[in-house]
């Protein structure tokens, strides 16, 4: 009788307190680093290591770091997957390639290029200036042979022919500036010289019959020149 009375005692103790709290864990939350923020992150780390020199891509997706592009060696293929092993990255997908050559592959093409166009423009500059030089030469050379021919025939002591004149008048109209153009015929009798023929100026007709009086052996010279084109 009294087991019966303690244990309605008890029951009614729990109804007078009312019902009992129950209360949760509380529930922890995990962040996830966006893969922009993480693809970011690892080609810092890249770019700020020995492996900078080389053409390393990065692409993240959903916390898979993919790594492509060329290394030189082994090593630095796993130094890569390394260097994009982070916090926040699930897996590194390596799909680098080992070339001996991709040290010397980023940054070395364009610079070749750019040396071997500036290395043609001036081989062309050198050829067209060694040209011009050569051309200059020859009419130079040609005038200066022809003066020296005159000139050494005279020197000999041989008698100034009329051929001789005739020859040294001619010389002295090469290379002329005032001159270019001009189409005079140069005729020759007891020293006695005839210019026919055109001239593009005034100043061309003064020049030739100027020049005709200084050499050696003229008396006298008749202009018959005319100015205009050449015929």
């Amino acid at each position: 009788m009294k087991g019966a009375f303690a244990g309605a005692v008890v029951v009614a103790a729990l109804l007078v307190a009312g019902p009992v709290a129950v209360y949760a864990a509380p529930q922890t939350t995990t962040t996830t680093t966006p893969d922009s923020t993480l693809q970011k992150s690892i080609e810092k780390k890249i770019h700020d290591s020995s492996l900078k020199k080389y053409d390393v891509k990065v692409a993240v997706d959903n916390g898979v770091a993919t790594l492509t592009g060329t290394v030189a060696t082994e090593a630095d293929r796993r130094k890569a997957a390394q260097l994009a092993t982070m916090k926040g990255v699930a897996r590194v997908d390596n799909r680098l390639i080992v070339d001996l050559d991709a040290g010397r592959a980023q940054g070395t093409t364009g610079k070749a290029a750019e040396k071997t166009k500036e290395g043609l423009n001036k081989a062309v500059d050198k050829s067209k200036e060694g040209i011009e030089k050569a051309t200059d030469a020859t009419k130079e050379g040609t005038a200066k042979a022809a003066d020296k021919s005159a000139q050494g025939i005279a020197k000999a002591g041989e008698a100034i022919t009329d051929v001789w004149i005739k020859a040294r008048v001619k010389s002295k109209f090469v290379d002329e500036d005032v001159l270019k153009g001009s189409d005079i015929e140069v005729d020759v009798a007891d020293h006695v010289v005839t210019l026919s023929g055109t001239v593009p100026s005034e100043a061309g007709r003064t020049r030739a019959v100027d020049e005709a009086k200084k050499v050696d052996g003229v008396r006298q010279v008749i202009d018959k020149m005319t100015i205009g084109p050449k015929k």
